[in-house]
């Protein structure tokens, strides 16, 4: 087990339970969030006798760099890591004038099917454990600390759980990640909450879950329809949630967190950018009240390999945004980056070809 699967008692107990004192759980904890190093050598304050076993314990080698591709000026960086079994998983750093974001994944592959993203392409291999996850985050703060990233040192300030997988598929996981990167130091890397996104297609006994953890993340849903009809299509698990069911679920959501849903809906041309869709869209969303619990994010299609559907012509793109603005829902059309480098929302396949 990684520190980052486990808090800070259950490290103190890992290392008693092998002859190590506990107390220098907290100093390694504190080594790996707050100075951001995993090399023993980095760690002078730990006695030599013992600081490789301690390290070794609690900071077993998770993930390997296989690649890193950059775009926009070095301001974007994919990177194509092998986990120890030899799966593959792509997490994406953003760099912006005010922020830094991390986009991660939370499972190798993705079982949900959508069949207008390469990740859903590629099948399952396997969910990721909560220390994979935080390790993509660390690796990012790590690379703008070494100054790395155009832009001089700084932290990842944002995390989305918008990579590889369903995030929600692999609750458990997510959850603890979530809780490890908004837990104080030496526990955790002290993020804010609110600078936590958990994206999902729609798992509604899950959404209703995190409901309840008292953690005040964004919930991010990927919406793409709103009708039954065309959903089933798009997001094969509306076949056991439908529309309705899904965005009472979002708004519960909202209602309990105090936090604004975000919409995400893909423009496809000739398929979901209809003028009757926009319209339709937002009135299933102002059915559930208007008092601001929603914020639609409009992300113009990324091409994947093999795909039939083409991104929305602009005219009809703004067409949608105005509709959708004169029901009064805030709507915004996503920045899109990294797309040469297939870095982009939807095209993350985690090839090494």
């Amino acid at each position: 087990m990684h520190l980052a699967d486990l808090d800070l008692a259950e490290r103190v107990a890992l290392l008693s339970e092998r002859g190590l004192p506990g107390f220098r759980a907290k100093q390694v904890s504190h080594h790996y969030f707050a100075r951001l190093v995993a090399r023993p050598e980095e760690m002078t304050d730990l006695p030599a006798g013992t600081r490789d076993e301690l390290v070794s314990a609690l900071l077993p080698e998770l993930m390997s760099v296989v690649r890193t591709q950059e775009a926009d000026g070095g301001t974007t960086r994919k990177t194509l890591w092998r986990l120890f079994d030899g799966a593959l998983v792509e997490s994406v750093l953003m760099r912006y004038p005010s922020r830094t974001t991390m986009c991660v994944s939370s499972q190798a592959g993705c079982g949900m099917a959508c069949p207008f993203c390469a990740t859903g392409q590629g099948g399952l291999q396997r969910n990721m454990s909560t220390a994979e996850i935080v390790e993509q985050v660390l690796a990012g703060s790590r690379a703008l600390a070494a100054g790395e990233v155009p832009g001089g040192p700084g932290r990842v300030s944002n995390v989305v759980f918008m990579g590889m997988g369903e995030p929600l598929a692999n609750y458990k996981a997510v959850v603890g990640a979530v809780r490890r990167l908004t837990s104080p130091a030496p526990d955790g890397l002290g993020m804010s909450a609110r600078g936590v996104t958990v994206s999902t297609v729609g798992l509604v006994p899950r959404i209703r879950q995190l409901t309840e953890e008292g953690i005040p993340v964004t919930l991010a849903l990927s919406l793409h329809a709103p009708d039954d009809e065309l959903r089933n299509e798009l997001v094969p698990i509306n076949t056991r949630s439908s529309v309705a069911e899904t965005v009472d679920a979002a708004w519960d959501y909202a209602r309990v967190t105090k936090r604004r849903v975000s919409i995400e809906y893909a423009m496809m041309a000739g398929i979901n950018d209809q003028a009757w869709r926009a319209d339709l869209l937002g009135d299933v969303l102002n059915a559930r009240g208007d008092w601001g619990w929603v914020h639609v994010n409009l992300i113009p299609l990324n091409p994947t390999p093999g795909s039939r559907w083409t991104a929305s012509d602009p005219a009809d793109e703004r067409e949608f945004v105005r509709r959708l603005e004169a029901k009064g829902i805030p709507t915004t059309v996503r920045d899109t980056r990294g797309r040469e480098i297939d870095g982009a929302c939807g095209q993350l396949a985690a090839s090494d070809a």
